[in-house]
Parts: structure tokens; sequence; C-alpha cells
């Protein structure tokens, strides 16, 4: 599936130059991004890909160079501005995580010379069930990626929480960035009172079910017992949308098992899927 007219139309002045200020001409971006949403689609490798894009060299060379100077994380961030203006952001904004299995030509990334920024791990942990990576994320109502952070597939999910929300922050034309949603929907893995302080300090109606505990305690006080009254149940069965947000984006094969040996252009292949999930709106 390659971009529509549609969606090119809002992505093209997002992308840089095509004369860089070294070398020769660059090749169509149009036709390298398809390339590239080719090989996240797919899961192939880039060696098969099909003539029409081009050379793989070219296309993976582009993929790296703009996962390293951030190009694919401010043209996401800049459809996220456009949406926001738009009015078309929802900001009741979900959290969870998904584990990400990582195949085994994941592993053996350099040590020496790593992209600035990346993590010694690579994102990537090991178990019982091999090399896996932990996507973490936030989606907006309409089931679309607002924010990434990744970490390896047996760290917690409330300890990258922060991160999370760290991570959320929508340019606007006047003012600061936007990076307050005005809820969280979250599942009993935030539950925490850290997690609660810190969103209630910061003025987010939180929508997080209570500890099993803690739960059973309210029950034996009497008729008075059962859920906090700040608990909405229909509120809460919104979090379905960050599920939603996780299930399209690994309809892309590339990202539902990972295969870059390196957390920095993995998480350049989610901000792919995000372009295009945030262009087609």
């Amino acid at each position: 599936m390659s971009l529509t007219d549609a969606q090119w139309a809002r992505i093209e002045p997002l992308l840089p130059d095509r004369t860089p200020k070294r070398g020769g001409r660059w090749r169509d971006h149009r036709k390298v991004i398809d390339a590239i949403a080719w090989k996240y689609r797919t899961g192939s490798p880039w060696m098969d890909l099909p003539e029409e894009f081009g050379s793989w060299k070219g296309a993976h060379n582009r993929l790296r160079m703009w996962a390293l100077d951030g190009t694919w994380q401010r043209i996401f961030t800049a459809l996220l501005a456009q949406a926001d203006t738009a009015g078309d952001l929802d900001w009741v904004v979900a959290v969870d995580s998904t584990i990400v299995r990582a195949h085994q030509h994941a592993a053996g990334a350099r040590q020496k010379g790593a992209p600035a920024g990346e993590p010694d791990h690579h994102a990537l942990g090991r178990s019982r069930g091999g090399l896996t990576t932990k996507i973490h994320l936030a989606a907006d109502g309409r089931c679309r990626p607002l924010a990434f952070v990744l970490t390896p597939g047996q760290a917690g999910d409330a300890p990258a929480f922060t991160q999370v929300m760290g991570q959320l922050r929508v340019p606007r034309k006047t003012g600061r960035p936007r990076t307050t949603p005005d809820a969280v929907l979250a599942d009993k893995a935030y539950s925490s009172r850290a997690i609660r302080e810190l969103l209630r300090k910061r003025g987010i109606r939180t929508v997080i079910p209570q500890p099993i505990d803690q739960i059973a305690k309210r029950k034996n006080r009497g008729q008075r017992g059962g859920r906090p009254p700040a608990f909405n149940r229909e509120n809460y069965r919104q979090r379905n949308t960050v599920e939603r947000c996780i299930n399209r984006l690994k309809q892309w094969r590339g990202l539902a098992t990972r295969y870059d040996k390196t957390a920095t252009i993995y998480l350049a292949g989610l901000h792919i899927a995000a372009i295009f999930l945030w262009s087609a709106r």
C-alpha cells in the first residue's frame, strides 16, 4: 500500500529539500517513503524490495539518516499539530504497552559507534520466550498514536508512564506546545499512588481502576463500598482506543516482529506507520 495523493499533499511540505548540502540530488521522496513502508508492512528483507521502488540501499540509507537526525519524529509531530489545529485530535488519551517478539536478526548490534541516544540495551530484553521489546504508547480517542517509548520486554509499565507523558508534546501556532490531555485512561498496571498524584497535580482527569485489594477494602465498609466515586466505568471502556491503535500498528509485519538491530531504527518504523495513520485522517 502506497501513499495516496491526499496523504502525500499533507506530508510533502514537511520533508527536507531534495538537494542536500553535500552530494547529488536525492531520489524522489515519495517513492522512497513507499519503499520503506513496503518493507515494514511486509516484514520482508531489504533485498526483496520490488524493482519499482528502485535501489534498496538508497531507501535503507534514507531511513537511517532521517532516523538519526530526527526527521521522522519531526514529520510525525507536525502532523499532530495540523490535526490539533483542525480540531481533529481527541485529547482523551489512553496509555498502554505491548510486547513485540524480536527476530534473531535483531540481536548483535555494534556496541561501538552506536547512534547518539541509542540505549546500551537497544530496547531488547531476554526472557524464557527469547528476545523481546516493549512498546509503551499513548493514543488519542480515535485510535491514533501520540507518543512512543521503547524499553526491554521485561520492563514494567508504570515506570515508563512518566516518559510516555513526557513525549506527549503537540506544538501550536501561538503559545507553548500542549502537553496536558483532558483525561488519561489506563488499566490497573498504572494505578500506583505516584501516577495518580502526578496526574492530579497537572490537573488531568484520571480514569484508572483501583487495585483489587483496595476495591475489596471498600466493599467491606458496607453499602458505600465499591469503586471510588471518581471512577467512571463508561469512560473506562474508551480505553480500548489504545488497544485498537496497537492492532493497527501491528498490521505492519515489520513492527509486529522486530527485525531492526537498533532501537533508533525500530522507533523510526513506528513513526513511519504513525505518519501513514495521521496523514490519512
